[in-house]
């Protein structure tokens, strides 16, 4: 089994829940808060690994829900620039396994790279916050 650094935002009900799914499935889970890593541009491209811009960032961030950032409408050095400089902005997780990287959690994905012991149907990224999202730590 793989051993995973696995970037989060600490408290996150739903990286929890990819963490659980991760050790349940044999791999050993090497947590790190990605709001405490000092991050280059390079460290993030060699995650995003050619997605357009708009899939690197989290969607249920406050700035891309009200509409005050547009991910679809930026180039790659402003959109690394905000994502530097906030990073609850950057798509959680990150995944890394020897010198492999990954950014998000389509389970489908990460079972055909890293093998999981079970491969839910439901949406590992989203939020299950409902109403308040203070609930689950999903929101600063």
């Amino acid at each position: 089994m793989a051993t995973i650094t696995f970037f989060e935002k600490t408290g996150c009900s739903g990286n929890a829940r990819q963490k659980a799914l991760l050790a349940a499935s044999g791999h050993r889970v090497q947590a790190r808060d990605l709001r405490h890593t000092p991050w280059s541009n390079l460290a993030l491209l060699k995650f995003f690994g050619g997605l357009p811009v708009a899939q690197w960032f989290n969607r249920a961030a406050p700035a891309i829900k009200s509409g005050e950032i547009v991910p679809e409408e930026l180039d790659e050095p402003t959109a690394l620039a905000l994502l530097r400089d906030n990073p609850l902005l950057i798509r959680r997780p990150l995944l890394q396994v020897g010198e492999e990287r990954r950014v998000g959690f389509d389970a489908t994905a990460v079972h055909a790279w890293i093998g999981l012991k079970d491969v839910p149907d439901e949406n590992l990224e989203a939020c299950r916050h409902g109403a308040d999202p203070r609930a689950c730590g999903c929101t600063p």
